[in-house]
């Protein structure tokens, strides 16, 4: 089964002000290229081909930056009107990523790790094969969604930026889901409030979670001006790679 990336571009870049009055975030520059540059160099070298690209207002801007991808490349294009947050902007990218295994994007994120060797065992497996979520430890941890472990060191639970958290892993916005993603996605579909780390804790329950590599520079989220500086940092000094293939 295959897997197809949806790379989630949207929401209104608030801690980016005044420069994402003019322009989406992922399209501000890290180093000599804008963020998205990254986000794709990453899905490209897992070998995802199919890409779905849900973006705001100025998703116009993207799709001119982007255009029609690479060669044997698909590229989608899902415009979110309004801002109603993560549950509804992962269903305008339904229709084009139905009865395939994902990765999902979330493209101010971007990482040190390669991905093709786990989208290509995630397109081997015969049975549905659960999700993995990036992680890291971090000094803010409140910030994000929080993995509490047990003793052995398993995933137990996701807290959603708690006010005190109770581990300093926290996971990142790029997660792998299987064929089972749009079912549990649709049991929040009247839910009040909606995060991913929701989703994320129903493969938790079924024992069908695991994390990736816990470090320093497993991921970074490129959200603040002075987290956009550092991945400028580490792009200028050739840990991030744009490159859809590798050098």
């Amino acid at each position: 089964m295959k897997v197809k990336a949806i790379l989630v571009a949207g929401g209104q870049g608030t801690r980016l002000l005044p420069f994402t009055n003019y322009t989406q975030k992922t399209l501000l520059p890290l180093n000599d290229r804008p963020v998205i540059d990254y986000a794709l160099g990453t899905i490209r070298r897992a070998g995802i081909s199919n890409i779905t690209i849900i973006a705001n207002q100025f998703i116009g801007q993207i799709a001119k930056h982007v255009g029609s991808g690479l060669e044997k490349e698909v590229v989608h294009y899902v415009m979110e009107d309004q801002p109603k947050g993560v549950l509804e902007a992962l269903k305008l990218a339904k229709p084009h990523n139905e009865n395939c295994r994902l990765l999902v994007y979330f493209s101010d994120n971007i990482t040190t790790i390669e991905m093709n060797e786990m989208v290509s065992a995630f397109e081997r497996s015969e049975n549905p094969p659960g999700c993995v979520l990036l992680a890291r430890e971090v000094e803010n941890a409140s910030q994000f969604g929080v993995a509490i472990l047990n003793e052995q060191g398993e995933l137990k639970e996701i807290v959603e930026k708690p006010e005190i958290p109770l581990s300093n892993v926290a996971i990142g916005g790029i997660y792998m889901f299987d064929e089972t993603f749009w079912e549990k996605l649709e049991l929040f579909s009247q839910a009040e409030k909606f995060s991913i780390s929701d989703v994320n804790n129903l493969y938790i329950n079924e024992g069908k979670a695991k994390i990736l590599n816990i470090g320093d520079d497993t991921w970074i989220d490129c959200g603040t001006p002075q987290s956009l500086l550092q991945a400028s940092i580490m792009a200028f000094e050739g840990k991030l790679d744009p490159n859809p293939h590798r050098v």
